[in-house]
């Protein structure tokens, strides 16, 4: 007599999800008419003269009734097609965004870490840090966790944790920790800062500027709203890493970490000696390059993908002229970094494909999305204050899945938003409060975020598993967004 045994149901692979999600994208092509706006040129006073900008104009939506929008199966000439869509999103944008750009960016970066982190150097420099400071690692999880959130709050920081994911990774494992809560101090502190940021160029200063509201107002208000929401978030990571440090085996990325801390302690030499000294130096000034390059030369994806190439082909010649590997052992060392980071960059580019089937995000060319956006507005128009407001919240953070870009989701959305905050008696800085929010925090969650995919590339956590994970820290997220919406309101915030 057989005995049938229920196989555990499992969360479908990323790629399974994007697969269906684009099956919709194509379906929605062709029962959604494409729409376009009319770009207007407005002035703006600066102080020293008076320039244009380009601003769509609110009231130009039109249908386009001339061509036939709907994605075929199969495209050529470079078209999007339906089998087209996995290349066209990955060669799509430039060198400094998605998808090519960042794709390029994930590579480069894991094969340079894939060098460093073959050299032992990191981990060998890790355990003698925790020998020395083993009653202070309580300290740790909380300054991190402000520090990236400054970091977006400040500077728009996204991409960039990426980075730090990587270098952060094996000093949390060493400490007990697991791989979410790498990305939990890194990626999601700074999307919460991003989120409720008072001066963030990327986001706030667009979004204000479109909706012709003075630049940086408000701050009070967001700065109240920031200290809330970090504060939530240190006390939710550090509650999770109390619990995986006490149970390791509960965390979801468990077997993954195992196997990490397997070849980081294969990788690592001895003792610490000298040479990993100098190698973890040389580390560190590059990362103190890198810092100054963001925030005083404002670096970027190339230049960051470059610098961290640059540090590891520094580190690969100090590590060969000390003996600690042979030149081929770099390249090994490369290689295995790139290739353990390719399910991202391949998730990254695919993901933008979506965006592409829809008609893609220029308000001037029909697309698909323009439509869904122009309704979406439309239907704010009869409805109460308090609800009003809510549903920007909702559209916003609806449009972020295929809009992932701050500044593109303001360009696209709040000449829209904005003047529907006039005909239902919201400020428009409620406007704007709406647009931060539903950007930055469900970035958090969505398989579009290039620098979401990327980090969990790195720490190697499947998309599917940390949606697993985290889609009660997002349902947290919303409801405090929902209360300072709503305060907003009662207050009158201007």
């Amino acid at each position: 007599m057989s005995i049938n045994t229920k196989q555990p149901v499992s969360m479908p692979d990323a790629f399974v999800i994007l697969f269906f999600v684009m099956v919709l994208a194509a379906i929605a092509s062709h029962l959604i008419p494409a729409g376009s706006f009319d770009i207007i040129e407005v002035a703006a006073e600066t102080d020293s003269a008076v320039k244009t900008k380009s601003r769509i104009d609110p009231g130009s939506f039109q249908f386009d009734r001339d061509g036939d929008y709907g994605v075929p199966l199969f495209a050529e000439g470079g078209g999007i097609g339906f089998f087209n869509y996995a290349f066209e999103g990955l060669v799509s944008g430039s060198k400094w965004g998605s998808a090519i750009g960042v794709v390029a960016f994930i590579m480069l970066t894991g094969g340079a870490f894939g060098i460093i982190m073959k050299t032992g150097a990191i981990h060998n420099g890790i355990l003698a840090l925790i020998d020395k400071t083993k009653r202070l690692d309580f300290l740790f999880i909380p300054i991190m966790f402000l520090l990236f959130s400054l970091g977006g709050a400040i500077f728009g920081m996204g991409e960039e944790a990426i980075a730090f994911c990587i270098v952060l990774l094996p000093l949390m494992l060493a400490l007990g920790y697991d791989a979410i809560t790498t990305v939990l101090v890194t990626y999601i502190a700074t999307q919460i800062g991003f989120a409720t940021s008072w001066m963030n160029p990327f986001n706030v200063a667009i979004a204000q500027g479109i909706a012709d509201i003075p630049l940086m107002s408000g701050t009070g208000f967001r700065i109240g709203m920031w200290l809330v929401f970090t504060l939530f978030g240190v006390i939710f990571t550090m509650r999770y890493a109390a619990k995986i440090k006490q149970q390791p085996e509960l965390s979801l990325s468990y077997h993954t970490d195992q196997r990490l801390r397997s070849e980081q302690q294969q990788q690592a030499s001895s003792s610490y000696t000298s040479l990993d000294s100098i190698i973890l130096l040389v580390f560190f000034a590059g990362l103190g390059w890198i810092i100054w390059g963001v925030t005083v030369r404002q670096y970027y994806i190339p230049e960051i993908a470059s610098q961290f190439f640059t540090i590891g082909l520094v580190i690969a010649l100090v590590a060969v002229l000390g003996k600690r590997f042979r030149v081929n052992d770099a390249a090994d060392g490369f290689k295995q970094g790139a290739a353990e980071l390719l399910p991202a960059a391949l998730i990254v580019g695919m993901a933008k494909g979506i965006v592409l089937m829809l008609g893609g995000d220029n308000p001037e060319t029909p697309s698909v999305l323009n439509t869904l956006l122009y309704y979406s507005g439309q239907a704010l128009g009869d409805l109460p204050a308090y609800l009003s407001a809510w549903l920007m919240l909702v559209i916003q953070s609806v449009f972020n899945f295929f809009v992932a870009s701050g500044s593109g989701q303001a360009a696209l959305t709040m000449p829209l938003i904005a003047p529907l905050a006039d005909l239902v008696g919201l400020s428009r800085q409620i406007a704007v409060l709406a647009f931060q929010l539903g950007d930055g925090l469900t970035n958090c969650i969505i398989p579009t975020s290039a620098a979401l995919i990327g980090c969990l590339g790195v720490v190697r956590v499947d998309w599917t598993v940390w949606l697993k994970f985290a889609w009660k820290l997002q349902l947290w997220l919303f409801a405090l967004a929902t209360g300072f919406m709503l305060l907003a309101v009662a207050i009158g915030y201007q």
